[in-house]
């Protein structure tokens, strides 16, 4: 089991620089930069910008030299972890980060454990008791979950919360909050806007997570060797249990791994819609700006994070799965 993990994180490793190379050359690809874009801003504002200012400000975060050297010199700050300075912001990228990166943890954890707890339960009544009113809607949320866009969702909400209560759920804070430090005040409210986002971002998980759920044991449930231990007098409750589901939990461990960075790819428009201080938005504006420190700082922390989720969702398999455990020790 220890090579198995020494050599996953050494693949890690490799993957990573392969990532931050592609990463670097996609944020760089479009014509132009950060610096010109922001003086096409300074210039439809009204204010005069010399070529020797230009200069100025592509000397200072090394734009002026060639692809290869502004790559090895990111690359090298990056292992050193110095992610430089963000340059539409004109803050340091760590902080702009960190900022945002706490409440897209807790907000995904929250999410996350939300999803299981709802869909793991219904998923397995829905295979048990198939055909029934409740697997027919058990059925039927999962189709509609899916099929619904999230921001759909989220402006529908917004809207219907807002006109029977008058009440502004947007956000993660009210405006009286948002900047101050945490305090029990500030979490009380933080509570009270959870309840959308957490709603708008885990319908379609739980509604995956169902369908995919009662599939997988609807296939487990009429194998040889669960008719065998049924046969053998075993309950039936720990039958279920000990065997069929720790299976059909396999494809939902596997897809641990991928939880964040969906979250931050795919609940951008979510993000921006509900007014979340999530990393989604922020990285779209880097991008838009080609703020190639911002952008690329972000791009391999989450790279990392995939990746480490991966490795972390392996090795649930290895415990949820007595077979994949075996051919494990089998490679050694």
């Amino acid at each position: 089991m220890l090579s198995y993990i020494v050599r996953r994180i050494i693949y890690m490793i490799l993957l990573l620089i392969v990532l931050s190379f592609v990463s670097f050359v996609l944020i760089e690809l479009p014509p132009g930069d950060a610096i010109a874009t922001m003086v096409n801003q300074w210039r439809q504002s009204g204010r005069a910008v010399a070529m020797d200012d230009i200069r100025e400000l592509e000397a200072r975060y090394g734009l002026d030299k060639p692809f290869h050297v502004r790559y090895l010199r990111w690359a090298t700050n990056l292992l050193r972890g110095n992610m430089g300075q963000s340059i539409i912001y004109g803050q340091p990228v760590a902080r702009l980060i960190g900022e945002r990166f706490t409440l897209t943890v807790c907000l995904t954890f929250a999410t996350m454990i939300l999803t299981f707890m709802i869909a793991i339960p219904i998923g397995i009544y829905s295979a048990t008791h198939q055909y029934s009113v409740e697997d027919y809607a058990a059925t039927t949320f999962g189709f509609i979950g899916q099929a619904t866009p999230n921001f759909l969702l989220a402006l529908l909400l917004l809207y219907l919360i807002y006109r029977f209560t008058n009440w502004s759920v947007g956000g993660l804070f009210t405006t009286r909050y948002a900047f101050e430090p945490w305090s029990l005040a500030k979490l009380v409210d933080l509570l009270k806007h959870l309840p959308v986002p957490l709603i708008v971002i885990g319908t379609a998980g739980t509604a995956g997570i169902i369908r995919t759920l009662r599939a997988t044991l609807l296939d487990e449930l009429p194998r040889q060797y669960v008719v065998t231990a049924r046969a053998k007098g075993v309950g039936e409750r720990v039958l279920l249990f000990k065997y069929p589901v720790r299976i059909a939990l396999n494809p939902i461990v596997s897809g641990i791994g991928g939880i964040l960075p969906a979250l931050v790819s795919g609940e951008t428009i979510t993000a921006i819609v509900l007014s979340l201080p999530t990393i989604g938005p922020l990285l779209l504006e880097a991008l838009l700006g080609q703020d190639m420190f911002l952008a690329g700082s972000m791009v391999m922390v989450l790279s990392a994070l995939g990746l480490s989720g991966t490795l972390i969702a392996d090795l649930l398999l290895v415990v949820v799965d007595p077979r994949i455990r075996f051919e494990a020790k089998a490679t050694e």
